[in-house]
Formats: structure tokens, sequence, C-alpha cells
């Protein structure tokens, strides 16, 4: 459901509103998904990873407008189990840049309450991956404005899979199963679906990205490349989910919207 995030803040809303926001009706889980490193960086006769480099800016402004904005949850698919098939050399500089953008933002990150959170197949990471995450997963230590969650070696068809065998593991029966369980056995159980999805890059599909949870999502394409991609865009997706005339039709079971 759409509502407003955290306490009223009457300068953010009259930013907002300046800004042509609706600080009422900011979606309250914005799911992002990257596209366009490589690309970025071919332009510039680079190699892929310094267009992932680069994408590291376009992270901070994108967490900078999720929090002016009042969105409270905010999901980047970072990593997926695909992105495995990749060049080597190209999976080791992404982990690698992976755990250093870690280590660097954390703590700036906890200061402006935000809370840094996984899901996917974290245990496929490399360990310095993994014993990062485990760091910095407490979060900050006062109010928690903004939960970051970051999808890791993550595809929704995995997801699915693992759901259906945990409640295949726990005994349940068929008539037991609907969608309000199957949303009690994926990654994003304690989260609420996204309302809005955006996409970077030109590309019109969610290539394996949160298929169950976008069920209801608004998407928003958008051609800039990921390393370019600033608050302004951000804001421009906001403005875009705030036109649109939402319809549900029949909703199932279980989240409601």
């Amino acid at each position: 459901m759409t509502t407003p995030s955290s306490p009223p803040n009457e300068s953010r809303d009259r930013a907002l509103r300046a800004a042509g926001i609706d600080p009422n009706r900011v979606p309250e889980h914005v799911a992002v998904i990257m596209d366009g490193n490589g690309r970025w960086a071919k332009r510039r006769g680079e190699e892929r990873v310094f267009g992932h480099a680069h994408g590291v800016e376009s992270v901070r402004a994108t967490v900078e407008a999720a929090l002016e904005s009042g969105v409270r949850y905010l999901t980047l698919y970072a990593f997926s189990t695909e992105n495995w098939n990749r060049p080597k050399d190209e999976v080791d500089a992404l982990m690698d840049l992976l755990v250093k953008t870690l280590v660097q933002e954390a703590m700036e990150l906890g200061s402006k309450g935000v809370r840094l959170r996984a899901i996917g197949d974290v245990a496929s990471l490399p360990e310095a991956c993994q014993a990062e995450l485990e760091r910095v997963k407490t979060g900050p230590e006062g109010e928690v404005h903004l939960d970051l969650v970051l999808a890791l070696s993550y595809s929704a068809k995995w997801e699915m899979v693992e759901a259906i065998r945990s409640m295949m593991a726990d005994g349940l029966a068929p008539e037991e199963i609907l969608p309000s369980t199957i949303d009690k056995y994926l990654q994003t159980a304690d989260l609420p679906d996204p309302e809005l999805m955006i996409r970077t890059s030109g590309e019109h599909r969610i290539s394996n990205f949160m298929l169950w949870q976008l069920a209801y999502a608004e998407f928003h394409f958008t051609s800039v490349l990921w390393p370019d991609f600033r608050k302004e865009h951000f804001f421009d997706a906001i403005r875009d989910f705030q036109h649109r005339e939402r319809r549900f039709g029949a909703l199932p079971q279980g989240k409601q919207s």
C-alpha cells in the first residue's frame, strides 16, 4: 500500500511538491534492475568492469533519492544467478568491487539510517563477500529510514524452487498452499511487494527478477544506462508512477496492495 513511509517531514514534503511529487503517494517499495554497465563502458573503449565501477555512484544517487522521497524499501538487482556464467575475470572483479563498496559505504549508510540486507543464494558468494554482508547486516544504531536490499546471486526461478523445496520439507499438504503461504517462503517474506520497478538501459523485460512479487507492480523503463542514472531519473520514475491509474483486478489472497 502506498503510504507515507516515515513521520511527517514538512521540509521534505515541500521539496517533493516543488518537484511535482505527491509526498502521500510515494511507493513504499521500489525495485531496480541496474542495467547498461557493459554498454556504457564499451562506448568508452573500456572493459565491462569499468562500467560497474562507475555504477557505484549511481547506487549512491539512488539511495539518496529514495531517502529524500520517503521510499521505505529499495531493492537493487546487483548480481543474478545467470551472471555466474560471465567470464571469470569479470565475475572476480565484480565480487572484489562488491566487497570494497560494502566496506566503504557501510558506515556512511548507517549514519543516514540505511539498513543493508541481502536476498539470494548468499552462500554461493565468496567468503569475503559473505563476511562483509554479515558484518553490516545489524544496521544503524538509531531509527531505520530505508532498507536497502541487495539481490545477490538471485533469480526468481531459483527463489521459487527453494520455496517449493522448503514447503515440501515442512510437509505441507497441497490444500494448505495458498498465495499467502508462498509469500512466507520467499526470500522477501518480511518485505512488502514492490509497487514500482525501474529498469535502466532501454530494455523492456524483467530478466528473472522477483516474478512473484512484481505481479501488481508498475514498470518504468528508461533508456538511461545505469552509470548515468541519477536522482532526477529516480524522481522521474516516481512521477510516472503517480500518474498511473493502478488497477489490480481480483487481488490474490496474501499480500494486499
